[in-house]
């Protein structure tokens, strides 16, 4: 039997954000009707009020104001495990930085003993992260910069950098 999920709506300033959460930890985090939002959980959801939704509300209202949270959710990433490796070292990308698919590559090369990764297998991984924000796939660009590659579209991706270089100006 499967588990029972639980959903969530949070308004953010950028629409709407499902949280969808097993109790115990955050297993997705969308914006409403970005590509991969888990029409899925269609069948075995229910709305609730829980205290890992209270926590995650917590996170998204501190970034959103435009400030990195101390601390993260229970996370629960579900995939294959090529994913799972590409989503930590998404984990990793620090607030206000990014990186290329490329450089990601190279480093889940690395971790693997080979010498190179395709980086279309690693945005394909990006791509399908199912924890939107906390995991910040918004982080990762093309090559020279180009903003490329975001489920919740570019102008949220935008946004988010934009918002997180401007809390990265205010520390100074």
């Amino acid at each position: 039997m499967a588990a029972e999920i639980y959903l969530y709506r949070y308004a953010s300033p950028l629409g709407d954000i499902t949280l969808a959460g097993d109790g115990e930890a955050l297993t997705g985090l969308r914006f409403e009707g970005q590509k991969y939002c888990g029409a899925d959980l269609a069948a075995r959801w229910d709305e609730k009020e829980l205290p890992l939704f209270q926590t995650t509300v917590r996170w998204l209202d501190e970034y959103f104001s435009g400030k990195e949270p101390a601390f993260t959710p229970p996370l629960r990433l579900e995939g294959t495990s090529f994913q799972k490796e590409v989503w930590q070292l998404l984990l990793a990308i620090p607030y206000g930085s990014t990186c290329t698919y490329g450089y990601l590559a190279a480093q889940l090369a690395r971790q693997r003993g080979l010498t190179r990764m395709a980086a279309q297998a690693v945005g394909g991984a990006v791509g399908r992260n199912p924890i939107a924000l906390i995991v910040p796939c918004h982080r990762v660009i093309g090559a020279e910069g180009s903003l490329t590659g975001y489920a919740g579209g570019l102008d949220k991706k935008r946004y988010l950098l934009e918002l997180e270089r401007k809390g990265l100006s205010s520390r100074l």
